[in-house]
Order: C-alpha cells, then sequence, then structure tokens
C-alpha cells in the first residue's frame, strides 16, 4: 500500500497536506512499538568458588595479577624468548588473518548501521518520445511527432524501523564484531602458548641431547679401557662387547632427539612467518631450560570466565543468535518506507532550468506479507533453535575453560612432584655408578653393575632434561588457561 503526494509547477499545497500526516503516522508507529524479539540478557554462570585441584606448593589461590598475567613470558627470563614473541605478533600468518577478520567484522558493522540512515539517489535523462497514432503526451503533440522529456532531480527513501528490524540488525552486527575482536584475542594467547612451548621443545630437546652426547663421550671411552684391559689379558672380551653394545644403545638416541630437535625449530618458524630452517643458525648454541616461576596465582573460577577469549566469544555469538530472532520476527509486521523526490521535468531545454520545471513528490510506502505459508513462523522456528545451540556452546564454553585450568593445575603441581624425585634419583644414580666403577677396577664386581649403572644414569638424566622443560611446560599451558597474554595487545574494540 502507497500513499504518494506528488506535486508540478512548484505548488506547495500537497506537501503541505502530506508533511503533517507522515509525521503523525511515524511518530504514532515509533512511540507504539518497540524492537521486537526478545532482549539479550547475558546467561547466568555459577562456577565453583575455588579451584580443586592440588598444586602443591606451586601456585596460589590469590587473585589473578593482571599486569604479570598480561606478560606471563616476561616471568620465565629468557630474552630469546621475548624476542621471538615479539616477532612472531609481526609476523604469524594465524594472527594476520584474525585482524583481517576484524576489520571484515567491522565493515559488515558499518554496512548493516548504514540502513538506518536515508538513501539519495541523483540521476538525469534526457528521452525522445514518438507520439502513435493513438498516442497522447501531456496534453499536446500529435500523430508522428517526437517530443523530448528533459528530467534531473534526486530521490529518497528511509526505511522507518518501527518494530526494530534495522535495530536488531545492527545489534547483531555489533555483536559478531565483538566476538570477532574475541576470535583475535584467543588466536592471540594460542599464539602466544605454542611460540613458548616450541621455544621450550627446541631447548628441552638440547638439554637432552647434551646429556646423550656427553654419555656417548663417556661410553667412549670406557671402551677404549675396557679394549686395553682385553689387550693385556686381564678382562674377558664379554665385557668389551656389553660395553661396545652399551655405547651403540647410546648412539641410537641420538638422531632420533636432532630430527625432533629440527621439527621443533621449523615449527618456530613458522609460528613467526618464516620458513622452515630460518631459526636454525639463531638457536644453534644451546642455552638453559627456561625455569617456571616459582609460584603462580590462579585466582578463582569466576575471575578466570571473564578473561578467557573462548568464553567471551561463545557469549557474543548468543548475543548475535538472540539478536537474529528480532530481525526474523520483524517479518510479521509490515514495514512502512518514506520516499520522496524533488526535481526537474521539461519538454523545453530553455526553460528546464526555471522555477515552473520543479517537480516535487513525497509519500509513505507500506509493505505486509499477509501471507506467506507459514515461512515468517518456520524462520524463526529456525533461528530460535540456533539460538539455544548458540546457549549450549557457551556452557560448553565455560566447562572447556574451568576444565582446561584444572587439568593445567594438577599437571603442574605433580610434574613439580616428579622432577624433585628426578633430581634425587639422579644423584642417587651418580652414586653407584662411581662406586660401581671402584669395585670393577677392584675386582669386587662385575663390568654388568657398571654397564647398568651407566644406562640407569643416562636415563634419569634424560627424564629429569624433559621434566624441566614439561614443568615450564605446564606453567605455559597454565597462564594460557587462565586467559594470559592478551590485554595489552588486543586491537581497538572500536
Amino acid at each position: 500500500m502507497t500513499a504518494f503526494f506528488r506535486n508540478r509547477g512548484g505548488v506547495t499545497r500537497a506537501r503541505r497536506r502530506a508533511g503533517p500526516l507522515i509525521v503523525t503516522i511515524i511518530g504514532v508507529f515509533i512511540t507504539a512499538c518497540a524492537a521486537v524479539g526478545p532482549d539479550y540478557v547475558a546467561p547466568e554462570v555459577n562456577p565453583p568458588l575455588r579451584w580443586s585441584g592440588d598444586p602443591g606448593a606451586a601456585a596460589t589461590a590469590d587473585p589473578l595479577e593482571p599486569a604479570a598475567l598480561n606478560e606471563w613470558w616476561r616471568s620465565l627470563d629468557d630474552p630469546v624468548l621475548t624476542a621471538l614473541i615479539d616477532r612472531a605478533l609481526a609476523g604469524n600468518l594465524g594472527l594476520r588473518d584474525a585482524e583481517a577478520r576484524i576489520r571484515a567484522a567491522r565493515a559488515r558493522r558499518g554496512v548493516t548501521a548504514a540502513s538506518q540512515l536515508p538513501t539519495v539517489e541523483a540521476g538525469g535523462a534526457v528521452t525522445d518520445t514518438r507520439i502513435t497514432e493513438t498516442g497522447f503526451y501531456e496534453g499536446t503533440g500529435y500523430a508522428g511527432n517526437t517530443q523530448t522529456l528533459y528530467e534531473g532531480g534526486f530521490d529518497a527513501s528511509w526505511e522507518v524501523d518501527i518494530f526494530g528490524r534495522v535495530r536488531r540488525q545492527v545489534e547483531a552486527a555489533d555483536a559478531g564484531f565483538e566476538a570477532s575482536v574475541e576470535s583475535y584475542r584467543d588466536v592471540l594467547i594460542t599464539l602466544l602458548a605454542e611460540v613458548a612451548r616450541n621455544y621450550l621443545e627446541v631447548r628441552t630437546l638440547q638439554a637432552r641431547l647434551a646429556v646423550a652426547q656427553a654419555n656417548r663421550a663417556a661410553q667412549i671411552n670406557t671402551v677404549e679401557l675396557v679394549q686395553e684391559s682385553v689387550d693385556a689379558g686381564e678382562t674377558a672380551r664379554l665385557d668389551l662387547e656389553q660395553a661396545r653394545a652399551n655405547l651403540a644403545t647410546t648412539r641410537a638416541i641420538i638422531p632420533g632427539l636432532e630430527s625432533n630437535l629440527a621439527q621443533a625449530k621449523n615449527r618456530l618458524a613458522i609460528a613467526l612467518g618464516l620458513a622452515p630452517g630460518a631459526l636454525d643458525a639463531e638457536l644453534a648454541e644451546p642455552r638453559a631450560i627456561p625455569l617456571a616461576p616459582p609460584q603462580v596465582a590462579l585466582g578463582v573460577p569466576a575471575e578466570v570466565l571473564r578473561r578467557r577469549p573462548d568464553v567471551r566469544r561463545a557469549e557474543r555469538e548468543l548475543a548475535v543468535a538472540t539478536a537474529a530472532i528480532g530481525v526474523a520476527t520483524a517479518d510479521l509486521y509490515p514495514t512502512l518506507t518514506l520516499v520522496g523526490s524533488v526535481g526537474l521535468e521539461s519538454l523545453d531545454a530553455g526553460r528546464f532550468l526555471s522555477s515552473a520545471s520543479g517537480v516535487f513528490g513525497i509519500g509513505p510506502s507500506l509493505q505486509w506479507n499477509v501471507f506467506d505459508a507459514g515461512r515468517i513462523r518456520s524462520n524463526i522456528e529456525v533461528v530460535s533453535a540456533q539460538q539455544e545451540q548458540a546457549l549450549i556452546a557457551y556452557e560448553a564454553a565455560v566447562l572447556s575453560a574451568l576444565q582446561d585450568v584444572e587439568n593445567s593445575i594438577v599437571a603442574y603441581g605433580k610434574e613439580m612432584v616428579r622432577r624433585q624425585a628426578l633430581v634425587d634419583g639422579e644423584q642417587f644414580a651418580r652414586q653407584a655408578l662411581a662406586i660401581a666403577e671402584d669395585q670393577y677396577r677392584a675386582g669386587e664386581t662385575s663390568f654388568l653393575s657398571v654397564l647398568d649403572s651407566q644406562r640407569q644414569l643416562l636415563d634419569l638424566q634424560d627424564q629429569l632434561a624433559a621434566s624441566n622443560g614439561q614443568v615450564t611446560t605446564n606453567v605455559i599451558s597454565l597462564f594460557k588457561a587462565l586467559g594470559g597474554g592478551w590485554t595489552p595487545l588486543a586491537p581497538n574494540s572500536r
């Protein structure tokens, strides 16, 4: 249904009649109607009051320290790691992709918000019209004549958002943009953790490789000593073959460690946006495994849920789904569009710019789908089900976040206990090897005792090096689970 008032020749009586009527109609609709569909309310979450995992003395229930958590990698006190993280922030392809998604979401929000404003089009035309035998054109002209019509002006339209369809669309676009920001933050904290983990793996493998190489050198020396003893007829050849077998076993460990080390360096290079092998020379010199801080503040579950980007994103996606119900519901109601035009029309080019050529029109246009075979209501059911799915996804994100922290707490605390046991065991194994070598040289024990002691020491040293790296890796996982690493580095939200 359309009511359009049109006026030619500069007369404004129709405009005077239409203006108050249209304003009155719009005012009544706007004051009487609000945005349809449910208003979004963030779901209530009742997390546990405290963590159930036992971290031992490695962590405390003190409140989270935002400044420390935001740049947790600095607590590892490794300048090489800090430099690598800075480079990853600048070069990582996944992070750049997430930034591009934010820009796209911001632009989509702008497109949607523009629907709230009028649209104006300008145009002009020169049309030649030939009058037919029965034709009649504006009260003048004869059959066979050709007349030229000159036209120019502006057309405007504005959808009056009576039932909030556009407002709900803007609401969904706002929440979608905010969800893209949280996705960026999620990618960011994952990147920081992966860079640190890969760097820890490099240093851990270098430490384990150093252990294997040191044992290989010691075992080579043992083989040479036993060889001399065999040549002198003082030792059975069996001892020599056992020493050689022990050396071969240690040598077999080294290629696997070197392969894993090369792969860890390549993963680290890719995380920085570099080609595989780009960091080989830079990381060739072994460095000590960064030590985890003596204690980590865990805070309480509610604090963590407020920080976790994946939980925040799921909440924003729920807001998007809720607003979509309002958009779908608005299709049940009529759409009112205010249309208007102003311009010039003339059959005489010389008088085209005169006031007598002025044309003006304005009026409301009302559209309403009075029958659609239930399509709109079915669509409302679809988006309502999608909103329910979004709520379930949010609840799952909350549970997953709590699980991540609990698992990280336990892994961190238990690995600290395991590491201390390995420290003690390595000291005992050193003493056992020294005693076995002394007794062997004194002829009080067989060479098999020496070999067993060597193997045991190598195994404990390798496990201890791996545990040193695992302790720090576990604290990195804990920092990530706590939602650390994004606040000072997040992009502008507007």
